[in-house]
């Protein structure tokens, strides 16, 4: 059931994602009288289509992974005489690269549009409240406690752990001391801690902001009860099932969920008796955690299995909500801050700061996007905007091939004053299509070693 509700979650993502960017340029070479012969959502060969009064033709394809809008134009098949002013090539070049940006500038329109939605709904957030603090760790010198209220970092204000970690993440490679304001447990006045760092998550697989500055979260106490299962992972194959709750491990009783997650991750590839309680019975079974090397070459225990969640007190929850005109320039700033969030990200990617396992293919896409749609209908928004800016951002990346590319050689021929020969460009698609095809065998690559 989960494998069903990822695949129809990321068909459902990249359908709406590949719609607007196809739509993009569409409108705007509809604008610019190019002839557009063909919409397509999907490649291979059309499921259904239609054709308008235009001569367009609209078809959802087979492969749900893409989708392209075919242009008349004198470099793919001739064109009739009287439909050369139609064609995308006889356009100037201002046209040419209004028609290509479009489709980029519109998975940008999404993004602000679906983080406007959850700004006037109410996005619900925890209160970033500080539990546990490692000895001899960047937060404990500073002197972080139990219980403070992170407020601020860097000067910017915090309302949230999501706020916290984009930031955190933003700063990947810092070096000195971290300004963090926090307001301690039973006082109103926020004290500032300065958290000394050095080579701040660099190349760290996963990134782990608040662990590396030794901060666990306040958490409720959540017991060890499992809420979800993936199917033909290790533990289904053992038996378990949602609801269940986990008393022991070899006999050794089981706490909460932090200590079966940790006990888990000691001993991959170890068979474990597990005792757990289904309902009003109690039993035992046998549970061999798979195995995943991380970077550093530690082998950690997985099960596929996620915790039932559990309420959190409701004066710790905070609605971030703004009304309908003051939503619009939250969700620009946040469209902003995340594509240069992006940005920074392949930037700190190419120069080492960040390791390429941390790229992600369709396998993550559809997990991610299953366990979004599950958690609701506001993470499911949250990561759609994501998404998008990242295909936009993605595409307006200078490789021959991709939107960005051809905007390259636009602009080349806005400075020259005249195009980039078709040998250059030819020469350009290949080594566009190798780096392309390189990229996206890493993100597969990375997406399977995940996987197992």
């Amino acid at each position: 059931m989960g494998l069903i509700q990822n695949i129809l979650a990321v068909i459902v993502v990249l359908g709406l994602l590949v719609t607007f960017h196809e739509f993009g340029h569409f409108w705007v070479a509809r604008r610019c009288g190019v002839k557009v012969l063909r919409f397509s959502v999907g490649f291979g060969k059309p499921l259904w289509s239609t054709v308008d009064r235009h001569g367009t033709e609209y078809a959802v394809a087979a492969i749900p992974l893409g989708g392209y809008v075919k242009m008349l134009d004198e470099r793919e098949a001739p064109v009739p005489e009287e439909q050369l002013s139609q064609a995308f090539n006889r356009k100037n070049v201002w046209q040419r690269i209004a028609i290509v940006a479009a489709g980029p500038l519109a998975n940008f329109l999404l993004a602000i549009v679906a983080y406007w939605a959850l700004f006037v709904v109410g996005v619900t957030t925890v209160t970033p409240i500080v539990g546990e603090v490692t000895p001899d760790s960047p937060a404990a010198q500073a002197g972080l406690s139990h219980g403070d209220e992170i407020t601020s970092i860097h000067g910017d204000a915090m309302r949230s752990w999501e706020e916290i970690n984009l930031k955190l993440v933003s700063i990947i490679g810092f070096n000195g001391e971290l300004a963090v304001e926090a307001v301690p447990e039973g006082s109103s006045t926020p004290r500032l801690y300065q958290l000394p760092v050095s080579n701040y998550l660099v190349r760290q697989d996963p990134p782990q902001p608040l662990q590396s500055l030794g901060i666990t979260p306040w958490r409720p106490d959540v017991p060890a009860v499992l809420g979800q299962v993936v199917d033909g992972q290790a533990a289904a194959q053992s038996g378990l099932q949602p609801g269940d709750r986990i008393l022991s491990l070899n006999g050794e009783p089981v706490e909460d969920w932090m200590q079966f997650v940790a006990m888990i991750r000691d001993n991959a590839g170890r068979t474990l008796e597990v005792g757990y309680q289904r309902g009003d019975e109690q039993g035992t079974l046998s549970l061999t955690p798979g195995s995943n090397t991380l970077e550093s070459g530690a082998e950690v225990g997985y099960i596929g299995a996620g915790v039932q969640q559990v309420s959190w007190p409701e004066e710790l929850q905070r609605e971030i909500r703004y009304g309908p005109v003051e939503a619009i320039g939250q969700a620009v700033s946040r469209t902003g801050e995340m594509t240069l969030l992006t940005v920074d990200a392949i930037r700190k990617m190419l120069v080492g700061l960040i390791s390429p396992s941390n790229l992600s293919g369709p396998i993550t896409i559809a997990q991610i996007s299953g366990d979004s749609a599950r958690a609701g209908m506001e993470a499911f928004v949250g990561f759609l905007a994501y998404l998008s800016i990242s295909l936009a951002v993605l595409n307006l990346l200078p490789i021959p091939v991709l939107d960005g590319g051809h905007l390259l050689y636009y602009f080349i021929e806005v400075v020259r004053g005249r195009p980039v020969s078709e040998q250059t460009q030819a020469v350009g698609l290949r080594i566009g299509l190798a780096m392309v095809g390189t990229l996206m065998l890493m993100a597969l690559y990375f997406d399977l070693m995940r996987l197992w």
